[in-house]
């Protein structure tokens, strides 16, 4: 991807903000903290006129110039399905306040020292040696008061190593090695346990913005999430929504996928026709990777239950971060939820928005192309915190620079879908967040802004 049409400009110093296949727009910050904004053609002015002094361009002006794209992907054509995705960023603050939401280094920092203070268990870095991953250096070498996880450390690679070096670990050290397992399990559930505030994060807002995009007459809007946190529920038990979880409404709510395919609707008083109203307000939660409030029976059903009440991990409904998602995912009921968002992102006339979904798991970024290549009415927009996350900023030659393929960084997904909007594929990415801005970009607040 190249962001000027003109070849021979330089954009290493630009961060981008709105890419597709037709125009990008990004900006630059200089050494004397002033600020440039760019298209594909060059650098944003107004035009100089003899009869008034030239303006300067301005954030306000940069916001309207792509909130003008998004409004025409939202509101120029009438959808008849509109998918959420929402990814782990999808739950993080602006300024990541670990008691809204975690980035996964996060939680990974949090296991790795919670290890260290728990003698009856392997330390991450013993477990690490034992199982031969990254031949057990996984420390920071630098000079710290204490120890820490090098950058690249990936706890989705280590957990696989893991878990398939399970079957080797010597009789002697099986239980140790289980406990500290099942202790990280626990941990991550712990840190995944997110409590709804409107006050900070914007769930709330995005589920009252997406009711209002849907059309009518029982076509429910979908939110499809990878997160196990329960924000979305508690966001649509404050704005009044009812949800359609794949859980029947019972007082011991119980999985049934054939649940999604239900409405609300009630009779209006008309003898000749029998019409019915459709409870507005609804929309599917589709959660494919589980939930902290999903329990597995020894029966094999599954309920819905309370956070807390769920302790035993071996009962818990959720897809731990491994490479062997993609395995789970063909178990009940993650094959019924995989099922139907393959489903939702086939249907015609097809909005599909992602947030803080960097995908990167191989899985559901294949259901994605895939869908794209045979759904001719499928948009996509992907929205991120970085929309360019194979490049990185370097402090000290202060631009930045492409990260190289074989560098376990590179997103391949990423890289994959560019090279589809390369193509003609209807695929937009714009930079903007959950709890930061996505709505009033989405809603187009900012086209109203005034300087």
């Amino acid at each position: 991807m190249d962001f000027f049409y003109d070849k021979e400009k330089d954009y290493e110093k630009i961060e981008l903000y709105y890419v597709s296949n037709t125009i990008s727009y990004g900006l630059e910050n200089n050494e004397e903290e002033a600020t440039f904004f760019y298209d594909s053609n060059g650098k944003l002015e107004y035009p100089s006129s003899q009869e008034e002094e030239k303006k300067v361009f301005t954030k306000n002006d940069f916001q309207r110039v792509i909130s003008e794209k998004i409004r025409k992907i939202v509101y120029g054509e009438k959808y008849s399905n509109i998918v959420f995705l929402a990814g782990a960023g999808a739950s993080v603050t602006h300024d990541l306040n670990p008691k809204y939401g975690k980035t996964v280094k996060m939680i990974a920092n949090d296991v790795f020292l919670k290890l260290r203070d728990e003698d009856e268990l392997y330390t991450l870095q013993e477990l690490a040696r034992q199982c031969r991953y990254k031949d057990g250096n996984i420390l920071d070498e630098g000079e710290f008061d204490t120890p820490r996880l090098v950058d690249g450390f990936n706890l989705e690679d280590f957990l696989s190593t893991l878990f398939h070096y399970r079957s080797y670990v010597p009789d002697t050290d099986k239980e140790k090695f289980n406990n500290s397992i099942k202790k990280i399990l626990q941990l991550i559930k712990e840190n995944t346990n997110y409590s709804y505030d409107s006050k900070k994060l914007n769930h709330g807002k995005l589920l009252n913005f997406l009711s209002s995009l849907s059309v009518k007459d029982g076509n429910k809007f979908s939110v499809i999430t990878t997160n196990y946190d329960v924000l979305i529920e508690e966001a649509a038990a404050d704005n009044n929504f009812i949800i359609f979880d794949g859980f029947n409404f019972t007082p011991r709510p119980k999985f049934d996928s054939n649940m999604f395919e239900w409405n609300l609707v009630k009779e209006v008083q008309n003898i000749n026709t029998r019409e019915v109203e459709y409870k507005e307000k609804t929309f599917n939660l589709v959660k494919i990777h589980g939930s902290l409030t999903w329990e597995k029976q020894d029966d094999g059903t599954i309920l819905r239950k309370d956070k807390d009440s769920i302790k035993d991990t071996d009962k818990m409904v959720m897809v731990f971060p491994s490479s062997d998602k993609f395995a789970q995912s063909y178990q009940e009921p993650y094959f019924e939820l995989f099922t139907k968002f393959q489903d939702l992102i086939k249907r015609p006339n097809t909005l599909l928005i992602s947030s803080g979904f960097s995908f990167a798991d191989a899985h559901i970024s294949k259901m994605v192309t895939q869908a794209l290549k045979n759904n001719a009415s499928l948009k996509l927009l992907i929205t991120d915190f970085n929309i360019d996350p194979n490049r990185e900023y370097n402090k000290d030659d202060k631009k930045f620079m492409l990260i190289d393929k074989s560098d376990s960084k590179y997103n391949q997904n990423w890289a994959n879908l560019i090279d589809l909007m390369d193509e003609g594929y209807p695929i937009t990415f714009l930079k903007a967040t959950m709890n930061s801005d996505l709505v009033d970009f989405l809603s187009g607040r900012y086209l109203n802004d005034k300087d």
